[in-house]
């Protein structure tokens, strides 16, 4: 039976990196990645850029060139894409890990394909898959989406946008600029401040003019075919005709899976227990990476912040096999 020293569950660029730090101290590892290689990048807006410059995405010492201040989703895919060919990156990539069971020092990680066996583990899979949903009647409908990728689909339609961050934002301004009627249901009295600093002062100016509606305040209460019910700040019901309603209202890990693998959450956020000199999380040899650590509150950690957590991983994962042999 074929043992890996780690299996690394989620190939964005946190994986990655987890996955260059395994080189380096030559182990034994494989990437389990449901998608394609950084499959989150590949689902963002097409036209996104970063809020951060290229070196504070660099992973594994390697450069990140790019010929914007700022680098975009085309360019992010090309330099993790090219790391993985370049690296060897040993992944399998369109497979999905369903289950960690752990048997006395072994993981057994079952997949959709097989059942792989390792001594380590570490889930870096990061926060893009489950929508944070607006649990409101008509969320099913086809016109509700919680995936924004680019404007063309909604030119000269009626556009609801849900939510005050830099997918919402992005969202209304591109559409508004592709002929859209663009309304905004904002719960909160502001747009949020984490927005883009070169963006923000943009969809400011369009509230201002009328050109891009906003509703603060305000929260949806049921979505219809050909219209959307919301209350607005002063607790009036209002309807508003409507042909798509782009719901940006944040997404979440996936605790259930977490959960399942023995994983302790904590608090109303559902921070997974971990120790954060080694990563390591209540169950022993198994790790978590980047964003996720971070439960609900998915603006704790990004990949600038959490390339950190590969070497820290691998060095307590190292620390071990040599005490081991000590022994």
């Amino acid at each position: 039976m074929e043992i890996y020293d780690v299996v690394i569950v989620g190939g964005g660029p946190i994986g990655l990196n987890c996955a260059r730090e395994a080189q380096k101290h030559k182990l034994k590892y494989l990437i389990i990645e449901k998608g394609t290689v950084v499959n989150s990048l590949y689902n963002y807006p097409l036209y996104m850029r970063f809020f951060s410059t290229a070196e504070k995405l660099e992973i594994g010492n390697i450069p990140f060139i790019s010929t914007a201040p700022k680098p975009g989703r085309q360019e992010a895919l090309e330099y993790y894409q090219g790391i993985t060919r370049t690296l060897g990156i040993n992944i399998n990539l369109y497979e999905r890990v369903l289950k960690i069971l752990k048997s006395e020092a072994i993981f057994e990680v079952e997949t959709s394909k097989t059942v792989y066996s390792a001594k380590n583990v570490v889930i870096a899979t990061g926060f893009y898959d489950i929508p944070k949903l607006m649990k409101v009647p008509g969320e099913n409908l086809d016109k509700v989406k919680h995936y924004y990728t680019e404007p063309y689909p909604y030119a000269k339609q009626k556009i609801v946008v849900v939510g005050a961050s830099n997918s919402a934002v992005d969202a209304a301004l591109e559409t508004y600029r592709k002929g859209a009627e663009v309304t905004m249901i904002i719960k909160g009295d502001r747009i949020s401040d984490s927005v883009k600093y070169w963006v923000k002062p943009d969809i400011e100016n369009r509230m201002a003019e009328g050109s891009i509606k906003a509703y603060f305040g305000a929260e949806i209460i049921e979505i219809k075919e050909d219209r959307v019910i919301f209350k607005d700040s002063g607790g009036h019901i209002n309807e508003l005709q409507n042909d798509f309603v782009l719901a940006m209202t944040g997404y979440l890990p996936d605790f259930e899976f977490l959960q399942n693998c023995g994983i302790q959450l904590e608090g109303d956020t559902l921070k997974p227990v971990y120790n954060p000199e080694t990563m390591e999380t209540n169950i022993q040899n198994l790790y978590l990476a980047g964003v996720v650590c971070g439960g609900m509150d998915t603006h704790l950690w990004f990949i600038e912040n959490s390339r950190i957590h590969a070497e820290m991983i691998m060095g307590n994962i190292v620390s071990k096999i040599y005490l081991h042999q000590e022994q």
